[in-house]
């Protein structure tokens, strides 16, 4: 298959380099478009009021590669339009938008709304093709140790990431085909921690999560500064959901449907 890979944690991170290198040792065509810098929690922002750079980049990754600097749904609309090569009749030859391996989960509405890497897959599907998201559950030490080290994961991480992203590509094959052209389905898919590679793959729904008070109370200087919060799932008993799922030790496979929206049961 022939795959635009991008994320929103940026063109350097080991988390996109490991999926990419994973779709390529597949057999996969891909080209990789990503932010020059991080882009999470932007959501399916787009840059309207400045000009956009794209610039190849080599980041020894076995495929061209550009880097963006703008927004994960940037990346997406300016790689199909303009960086990768045409159909005939114009359109992307591309089967499919895979974002990520995203930094984190992307589980349950408080998330998967705010997130540049839902959101860049979301952007595949608004010009009609599969768009999949994968992210990986890190701990808070995990993460912390992460940006310490300047994006390097450490061993036990490291060892998740390769079977997740053997996992992804192993998966992504399905995933493009049981999405139908123009269907405006977008595949969730996150991984534990750790994952391992008898980690089985269940069907989730989005856990109901909210997520007040990600601001500080003003300082002085009349700022607020964000706090991460996980939130508060308040989700009906009963369903299996994506946070559910992972937190079993589960690999969570979420269906976006984006045209179910408003349609009463």
């Amino acid at each position: 298959m022939r795959l635009l890979v991008t994320n929103d944690d940026g063109i350097d991170s080991v988390f996109l380099h490991k999926l990419a290198a994973a779709l390529v040792a597949a057999g996969h065509e891909v080209f990789v478009a990503a932010p020059r810098h991080e882009q999470s929690w932007v959501g399916a922002a787009k840059s309207r009021n400045r000009p956009v750079l794209s610039a190849p980049a080599d980041r020894g990754l076995g495929c061209p590669t550009w880097t963006v600097d703008g927004t994960p749904s940037d990346c997406v609309n300016i790689a199909l339009d303009h960086l990768l090569p045409r159909s005939p009749n114009g359109g992307p030859t591309v089967d499919g938008v895979v974002s990520g391996i995203n930094v984190g989960l992307n589980a349950s509405l408080g998330f998967i709304m705010a997130s540049g890497t839902v959101s860049a897959a979301l952007e595949g599907a608004l010009h009609g093709l599969p768009g999949i998201a994968f992210s990986q559950d890190v701990t808070v030490d995990a993460y912390d140790t992460l940006k310490a080290n300047g994006g390097i994961p450490d061993a036990d991480l490291l060892a998740t990431l390769g079977i997740s992203a053997a996992h992804a590509a192993r998966l992504v094959p399905g995933l493009i085909t049981a999405t139908p052209p123009n269907s405006f389905i977008v595949q969730n898919v996150n991984f534990p921690l750790p994952c391992t590679p008898e980690s089985r793959v269940c069907r989730t729904v989005p856990a109901h999560l909210k997520v007040p008070g990600l601001f500080t109370p003003k300082a002085e200087d009349g700022t607020h500064r964000l706090l991460f919060r996980a939130g508060d799932d308040v989700s009906p008993a009963g369903l299996l959901t994506d946070r559910a799922a992972v937190a079993s030790g589960w690999i969570s496979h979420t269906v976006l449907d984006y045209t179910a929206l408003g349609i009463h049961p």
